[in-house]
């Protein structure tokens, strides 16, 4: 945890293409967001972003697709949404990522915005790999991750894209989070409950094994805790 580097307030970003790896993973019906607060949480840092004139692209997620472009898990209702939210011009970008794609961003000003399609359309995500790795990074001057929730898994804009890029952060809601942990397990007072939740459990094992060592209590929420219920009927 003590050599994660975290995004400074002092940081100069300006004139300089920020890659902001967000978790804008929403629930939406009929392509329609039904629950707003991934999005909402992670505005104030955007806009601070914005005003400071940094040019911004980000990266992020809908979905398990699996490499396979999904017009149900397409980011168009959030790209819709955070037009809406701010005051700056804010593009959509469909289209491969590839070595031209760089020139094609080279329009960006300062202050503005381009949210780049579900970065899970492209199977080299999912499998964490270099080439397309190297492609993202060369993007942009600085990578902050601040997307918590998928910073677990080992993909291509999560993990091997910090190899490609001189600058890397962990931003506020990475740090807010990390820090909260750090402080349960530095200073916690028994007995000590932690609530899990999430949709897939297999992804969630390894955690919850860990942290029976480390708590009294753990109480597993949301779709995962079916899971158990399945099993006690077995």
């Amino acid at each position: 945890m003590s050599k994660i580097k975290y995004f400074s307030e002092n940081l100069n970003v300006q004139n300089k293409t920020i890659l902001l790896r967000l978790d804008l993973n929403v629930p939406l019906n009929e392509k329609k967001i039904e629950d707003k607060s991934r999005i909402l949480t992670a505005l104030p840092f955007l806009k601070d972003l914005i005003k400071k004139k940094a040019k911004i692209i980000i990266i992020s997620h809908l979905g398990r697709p699996k490499g396979i472009k999904d017009n149900e898990l397409s980011l168009t209702p959030i790209y819709k949404f955070l037009k809406e939210q701010l005051e700056t011009n804010v593009y959509f970008f469909m289209g491969d990522i590839n070595e031209e794609t760089k020139s094609k961003f080279s329009y960006l000003k300062e202050s503005e915005v381009i949210l780049l399609e579900n970065i899970r359309f492209f199977k080299e995500e999912g499998e964490n790999d270099d080439n397309f790795a190297k492609k993202l990074a060369s993007l942009g001057d600085i990578y902050i991750n601040d997307a918590f929730s998928c910073s677990h898994r080992k993909q291509a804009s999560i993990h091997k894209i910090t190899k490609y890029i001189t600058e890397a952060y962990a931003g506020p809601l990475l740090k807010k989070e990390v820090v909260a942990i750090n402080t349960i397990i530095e200073n916690k007072k028994e007995p000590v409950t932690c609530i899990i939740g999430g949709s897939k459990i297999s992804t969630k094992i390894s955690v919850i094994n860990n942290l029976i060592k480390n708590v009294n209590n753990i109480v597993v929420v949301g779709a995962m805790a079916n899971n158990f219920f399945n099993l006690q009927r077995l």
